[in-house]
């Protein structure tokens, strides 16, 4: 964002993100539907944009949590207020815009036609670990085992059809293995689960399990991500690991509604891009083993077209086709 004289720098915040014609006037809030609950990865992300965009253009930015049946409520509120106009944004994730359009034959909304696309802010990397007591030490260990005893394995996830058990899915197809997914209602009763050892292996975020990888209860494998983490260089990729191509991350960015202005997109992709790549908002992500993307809105909405011809193969191939 831009710094500068008290004078300046507040026509530059007004001219930045405001809809004005002609003249400098004040902004209006800028409005972030958070589908999720507080607290988490989503949630946190999207308040420490707020506050740093606000600190950078003096606009003032609303976060609102509207949480409930995998994102889909959030996406209707988000629709029901936005206009094409950029004052309203949906932090959304591969849930939203790829998992569900792949899972479900009715949706209140149409993935691909109802976004703008304005930046991939993070990618969320999700962690293959397994139970310290389970005596897998290694990607290698899994799979050796599982092709030894087909299904013997169990393995939780938050719910059927997350991210999380779309990549074990996705890992268990490449390498040729059969295990047995424990669905659980979500992350809270899933790590507990692999803790005790009622689950053998999992994919989650780092942030869901970090205490008791401490604890010396949960090892790490593999990190699903394209490249180590800084948070964890001793931890390998999968393709480090032996199973190349798999990728298990969360893709978390921002959108306007359709219709937004080519230029309005761009100003609030330039925005939030100089939010994220600000050094201390960039430091507190990547505490939480999460890597800051920034991506031009272009580049976002391709990403997001290779997610949802992605997860529909993964969906149809394991059976995940909900009527």
């Amino acid at each position: 964002m831009l710094r500068g004289t008290v004078v300046l720098a507040g026509l530059a915040a007004a001219l930045l993100l405001g809809l004005g014609q002609g003249h400098a006037q004040p902004a209006p809030p800028l409005h972030i539907i958070v589908p999720y609950g507080p607290s988490g990865l989503v949630d946190i992300l999207a308040r420490l944009l707020a506050r740093k965009v606000t600190e950078n253009t003096g606009r003032p930015v609303i976060v609102e949590n509207k949480a409930g049946a995998s994102g889909i409520i959030g996406v209707q509120a988000f629709l029901a207020r936005a206009a094409p106009d950029g004052n309203t944004l949906l932090l959304l994730d591969d849930t939203i815009y790829a998992i569900n359009p792949a899972v479900y034959r009715q949706l209140p909304y149409d993935a691909a036609r109802d976004f703008a696309p304005v930046t991939q802010a993070v990618e969320g990397p999700m962690y293959l670990m397994a139970n310290a007591a389970a005596h897998i030490d290694s990607v290698a260990d899994l799979i050796a085992q599982a092709r030894a005893k087909p299904k013997a394995i169990n393995y939780g996830s938050p719910g059927n059809a997350s991210i999380h058990h779309l990549g074990m899915e996705r890992l268990a197809l490449v390498s040729g293995i059969a295990l047995t997914h424990v669905p659980y209602k979500g992350v809270a009763q899933a790590t507990p689960g692999l803790v005790s050892g009622d689950v053998s292996v999992m994919f989650a975020a780092l942030t869901s399990v970090a205490a008791q990888v401490d604890a010396g209860h949960v090892k790490l494998l593999a990190i699903g991500s394209e490249a180590r983490s800084a948070a964890t260089p001793d931890v390998p990729t999968l393709a480090q690991a032996g199973v190349p191509g798999v990728k298990v991350s969360a893709t978390i960015g921002f959108a306007a509604r359709a219709g937004t202005p080519p230029e309005v997109i761009a100003r609030l992709n330039e925005a939030l891009v100089n939010a994220l790549r600000s050094p201390e908002v960039e430091a507190k992500i990547e505490d939480f083993g999460v890597r800051v993307v920034a991506s031009r809105s272009d580049v976002f909405s391709e990403q997001m077209d290779q997610d949802r011809q992605l997860f529909k193969q993964l969906v149809e191939k394991a059976g995940l086709r909900a009527d």
